[in-house]
């Protein structure tokens, strides 16, 4: 969670000096790292050829273009280059935490249990989400309404409408079945899962410690 705020700040907010530069493409290449340990050489690839094609985009592209087509690569490069990191530590982030391991965590780091429900509902709600617009992909694919098909109405209504009903349904169910699990007790929960402080997450904080103090340093924070 430290280093999705890290990332997610500096990437966006930060400068373009050269300890700031630094820092960003230091913290741009953890996701990266991370989906090849997880041996999840699909999603790396993608991101690693997305970040490193609008990086190159916003350094040499975006010099040798002019008007209306400059002004729309600088925000598709700039957009990507610097919510990208973000969105994929992020990503990474609910993919490969269990809820149990996530409340036991906060449980240990006394986190109220108002923050922890509700982070670890959100744990839950965006793989749901994927897996009901899966499903309503196909059941549309069957009845002809695709992107091309000639029916972009028929689309907008038979797509966008059940996931906004899904949505809504889905965060009440994630939020009955939290409390049923016993989530919302006032008794500490057991849990068999094994959480531990570990020399990874010593060398992340200290990591994350380093780009706020090279931020810092570049004067963009007082």
């Amino acid at each position: 969670m430290l280093l999705v705020l890290t990332i997610a700040t500096i990437c966006v907010a930060g400068g373009n000096r050269f300890l700031t530069t630094m820092a960003k493409i230091l913290l741009s290449l953890i996701p990266f790292l991370l989906y090849l340990f997880e041996k999840r050489w699909k999603t790396a690839f993608l991101y690693g050829a997305t970040f490193a094609i609008a990086t190159y985009g916003g350094i040499v592209i975006i010099g040798r273009t002019y008007g209306v087509l400059n002004f729309i690569l600088v925000a598709l490069f700039m957009i990507i280059a610097r919510f990208m990191p973000g969105l994929a530590m992020g990503s990474y982030l609910v993919t490969t935490t269990t809820v149990s391991a996530f409340m036991e965590a906060m449980q240990r780091m006394h986190i109220p249990q108002s923050v922890s429900i509700a982070l670890s509902v959100t744990f839950r709600f965006f793989p749901t989400l994927k897996e009901e617009y899966q499903s309503i992909n196909k059941a549309m694919r069957v009845r002809g309404i695709r992107f091309g098909g000639g029916k972009p109405f028929q689309m907008l209504e038979y797509r966008l409408i059940p996931m906004l009903i899904s949505s809504l349904k889905i965060s009440d169910e994630l939020s009955a079945a939290a409390l049923t699990r016993g989530l919302g007790s006032p008794k500490q929960r057991t849990n068999l899962c094994e959480i531990g402080f570990k020399i990874q997450d010593i060398l992340a904080i200290l990591f994350c410690i380093f780009s706020w103090i090279m931020l810092m340093f570049d004067g963009f924070i007082i």
